[in-house]
């Protein structure tokens, strides 16, 4: 296992799929300290132009000689066993010749690197938290370091390398691989049913929590409203903040006005209860819990309430998080990263409360398993939208062992739209049939949009690039 003293004999760095958002503070964070640094991608991305600029050389395509003399090697959980440049890493590593480490492993390092590493962990709402808290931070002008799950205008990126003993590190429980850091202080957003493929039920995800919150060494900052949250904490002796919409909170909200994207609230801390009022630029009511949790950390880290107010009030959301993409012919398409069926269902909560005629829900389902697993839930969130035209699932990296295909989420919807689509190609998850089966989408959206609806895409795979064609789609009309 890589630690510190074998980081300090280490020069030469290589990372496989550099180009992922997750992979990019750590590379950022690696240059800073002065590492030699090569890697490589598959897809070209406005990441890899940034890696680039860092002078940073970069292989596209993954082939066995790219690590070259790499003495330590990173990969993703997105990286296949038989990935040529992973089996080469690992020959390496058998020979003496390097060190191989999954990325996690390597961020539950860099957690250990400062004095107070904010952790953002929580089923939903990791990225938007920690995106407003890192920002709140910048506008108070502290030079922080984070890694957050999506691109943050403002920073124009997915991180960042700063000199300060702060960082914001967004904490995913996936595989358990937040276990692997080091928090001082853990903000906890809520504890919810998912990755089931690994956890098996919801009682498992909650001791991994609770492994998770004892491992903190100053403050717990956790949902007061959430019972699994509470759960979580249970037993754990350290200081502990609430906050949540109930009163009985640490620090809770009242929400005073809902205007377009802008809600406006207010703002109670227990210590003086003097009311703030604060406003974000992103809808729903889960925003305004996800500003809660930032207000709460930032102030135990001494973020004055002036900076937290002008911090919320220049963020106008991450990139993927309710993102408009473009309006065209009185059509709105926005953008929106919601893969769980309870984001799916706050995010068309908050569409169906703005100012639109209809709501259409553009659906990628991520991984088979996740897919069988909640498909009950998937159908009642769904079911939420005017419209839901169902994508082929992204099976990223699972294989399709269980025969399960998106017509099966899409005729137990009402009202919703697939297209029946050749199992074999599908299940080879080929770019060509992936762009085929958007532009079926695509082609029954811009014909049946009409003037005043919201086109919202979700999911955490590509889906985005399906939002960008019906944009250009419409355009062409």
């Amino acid at each position: 296992m890589i630690n510190d003293e074998i980081l300090k004999n280490i020069e030469r760095v290589h990372f496989i799929g550099i180009g992922g958002s997750g992979m990019y503070p750590i590379v950022q964070i690696f240059h800073s300290k002065g590492y030699k640094i090569t890697g490589s991608d598959n897809n070209e991305t406005e990441t890899l132009d940034a890696v680039r600029k860092m002078g940073i050389q970069v292989f596209m395509g993954q082939r066995a000689e790219n690590i070259g003399d790499a003495q330590l090697i990173i990969y993703t959980a997105a990286i296949m066993a038989d990935n040529p440049e992973l089996i080469s890493a690992k020959q390496a590593e058998k020979e003496g010749r390097a060190y191989v480490c999954e990325r996690a492993d390597i961020l539950g390092l860099i957690t250990g690197w400062y004095e107070d590493a904010v952790c953002v962990c929580g089923t939903h709402g990791k990225t938007t938290t920690s995106s407003m808290l890192t920002q709140i931070f910048l506008d108070e002008g502290v030079d922080l370091s984070c890694v957050i799950g999506g691109k943050l205008p403002s920073i124009n990126g997915s991180g960042r390398s700063g000199s300060s003993s702060i960082m914001v590190c967004e904490s995913c429980e996936y595989q358990d691989h937040f276990l692997k850091f080091h928090p001082d202080v853990a903000v906890i957003l809520n504890v919810d049913a998912d990755h089931l493929e690994y956890f098996k039920n919801i009682e498992n995800i909650i001791k991994s929590f609770n492994v998770f919150a004892q491992k903190t060494t100053k403050c717990i900052i956790f949902n007061g409203d959430d019972e699994n949250s509470h759960k979580a904490v249970d037993g754990v002796d350290k200081e502990k903040i609430t906050f949540g919409f109930d009163k009985s909170n640490d620090y809770s909200a009242v929400i005073l006005n809902k205007k377009g994207l802008k809600t406006e609230f207010e703002v109670y801390c227990k210590q003086d209860m003097q009311p703030r009022k604060m406003a974000i630029h992103v809808p729903g009511d889960h925003n305004v819990l996800n500003a809660l949790a930032a207000i709460a950390a930032a102030r135990y880290e001494g973020v004055s309430w002036e900076g937290i107010r002008k911090g919320l009030d220049s963020f106008f959301g991450a990139v993927r998080r309710f993102q408009k993409i473009d309006e065209v012919k009185g059509v709105t398409i926005v953008d929106d990263y919601a893969h769980h069926p309870k984001e799916i269902e706050c995010t068309l909560k908050a569409a169906k409360g703005l100012d639109f005629n209809r709501v259409w829900a553009v659906f990628q389902p991520f991984t088979y398993s996740r897919t069988k697993i909640l498909m009950d839930d998937f159908v009642s969130a769904l079911e939420i939208a005017d419209t839901a035209v169902i994508t082929d699932i992204m099976g990223s990296r699972e294989k399709n062992t269980d025969g399960i295909y998106a017509e099966m989420l899409g005729e137990r919807i009402k009202d919703s739209v697939y297209f029946l689509t050749d199992h074999e190609l599908v299940d080879k998850q080929t770019a060509q049939q992936k762009e085929y089966n958007f532009m079926q989408c695509v082609d029954y959206i811009a014909q049946n949009a009409q003037q005043g609806d919201l086109v919202i895409t979700l999911g955490c795979g590509d889906v985005y690039k399906l939002a960008k064609m019906l944009a250009q789609k419409l355009k062409q009309m």
